[in-house]
């Protein structure tokens, strides 16, 4: 069962908006994450190797919200809130506790936009509410002409479109053929809407076939953007992102050990010619299937 804490304060402003996600404020309803991505950033000791065995329910993040909103909107800071930064907004808990869906009416009561970052079709329920925000939220002045006053960004996040593979290294979330048909209905439902392909996994599925099917896929999907990265690990720990990957490498990827510990070994990134040839090389896919790398 998850822990459920109540929280001073639940909207985090940033100090600079990221140029990918272009997030002015960011959103965590729930900490820690059911979803148990091998690869993910949060990973640690805090959280241990299971991190749904760490999972927390802010209780009383609606009212923290609404009060925090009330003061923003007052003063006209109007700006984009990433849901979310640190977790997915519909883990399998957001069924039960539906704050996700509380926090968008609230959301959308104080006229702020919204970008959704998910690995879950969940978020079809709430399409009533992102339509909503879309049309009437309050964007920053910098950014109107730029996304033509749409108030809601949906981005789904994918590392492989093999069900197998992502079986492996994001075992707790929705598999990728399910998150692709959501994908596709949410572009459906014409809101403007892409693809984080964070991280890619190197040999994996940044291979070029599985490159080609990507973006293909994606371009038939007709989405607006593909925001393409490499892989990061940290740690050594025995909860550390950097040791549950190379351990599933060495379980199901033998053949490719070697190149990720001596990729990994002294760093938390990808060789500094292997970065360059990626960026290179996901310029050229944009260039070639003509879906835009930034929102």
């Amino acid at each position: 069962m998850p822990r459920e804490i109540e929280v001073k304060s639940v909207l985090n402003k940033t100090k600079k908006r990221d140029s990918w996600f272009l997030d002015d404020y960011t959103l965590n309803l729930y900490s820690s994450c059911s979803f148990n991505c091998l690869y993910c950033y949060i990973r640690g000791s805090k959280y241990g190797i299971n991190l749904e065995d760490s999972l927390s329910v802010k209780t009383n993040s609606i009212e923290v919200l609404d009060k925090q909103l009330f003061s923003r909107a007052k003063k006209s800071q109007y700006g984009i809130i990433v849901l979310s930064s640190a977790t997915d907004p519909y883990l399998q808990l957001e069924k039960k506790y539906e704050l996700t869906r509380e926090a968008l009416k609230v959301i959308a009561k104080h006229k702020f936009p919204v970008h959704i970052i998910t690995k879950s079709n969940l978020i079809e329920r709430d399409f009533d509410l992102l339509h909503q925000i879309d049309k009437t939220a309050v964007l920053p002045d910098d950014l109107k002409n730029r996304l033509n006053n749409r108030g809601t960004i949906i981005s789904f996040s994918f590392s492989t479109l093999d069900d197998k593979v992502a079986k492996i290294f994001e075992k707790g979330a929705t598999k990728p053929t399910k998150r692709l048909e959501a994908l596709n209905k949410t572009v459906n439902e014409n809101f403007h809407s892409g693809v984080s392909l964070m991280p890619l996994l190197p040999f994996i599925s940044d291979t070029t076939e599985h490159l080609d099917l990507l973006f293909s896929t994606f371009k038939a999907s007709k989405v607006n953007y593909v925001l393409p990265a490499t892989i990061t690990l940290f740690g050594n720990s025995s909860a550390d992102s950097k040791t549950l990957v190379i351990n599933a490498i060495r379980k199901h990827f033998p053949e490719l050990e070697d190149k990720y510990l001596n990729y990994f070994k002294t760093s938390s990134q990808m060789p500094t010619f292997y970065k360059k040839a990626f960026a290179n090389k996901m310029k050229e896919m944009s260039k070639e299937y003509k879906i835009n790398d930034r929102i």
